[in-house]
């Protein structure tokens, strides 16, 4: 993983913006950049399944249940991943289902991390 800085170009993402802003539209999509970008090279798409599984039900990867795993699997595998490799994002293999990071996951994954740590939930929104 790169490290942060203030540089602007420290995480510039190679892509027009409209595509950048439609990568990380879907919550699915941010964690396969982000699994990505912590992984550093090629992975699975039943790999991510699980993974994101794990997450959207806050419970430990090994306690993923087939329907959850399987869920997730079929938006990753005939939606998610492809949106991320027409835009560049990442590099999918639909016959092999492998996933691996491209030029632009990093800097994308950075700008996620970001957003991430500067939103915030209003508190008039918590008490609803």
């Amino acid at each position: 993983m790169t490290e942060a800085t203030d540089d602007p170009t420290s995480f510039a993402i190679p892509m027009d913006p409209d595509r950048a802003f439609n990568a990380i539209a879907n919550s699915r999509r941010r964690r396969v950049l982000l699994s990505l970008s912590q992984s550093h090279g090629a992975t699975t798409a039943g790999d991510l399944a699980v993974e994101i599984a794990a997450i959207e039900n806050a419970i430990d990867p090994s306690k993923i249940r087939s329907n959850e795993r399987t869920s997730v699997y079929i938006s990753l595998t005939q939606s998610r991943l492809e949106t991320l490799d027409e835009c560049g994002a990442i590099a999918f293999d639909d016959r092999s289902k492998s996933v691996s990071p491209t030029d632009a996951t990093e800097p994308l994954a950075e700008h996620i991390r970001r957003l991430q740590t500067a939103c915030y939930k209003p508190d008039s929104e918590e008490s609803q």
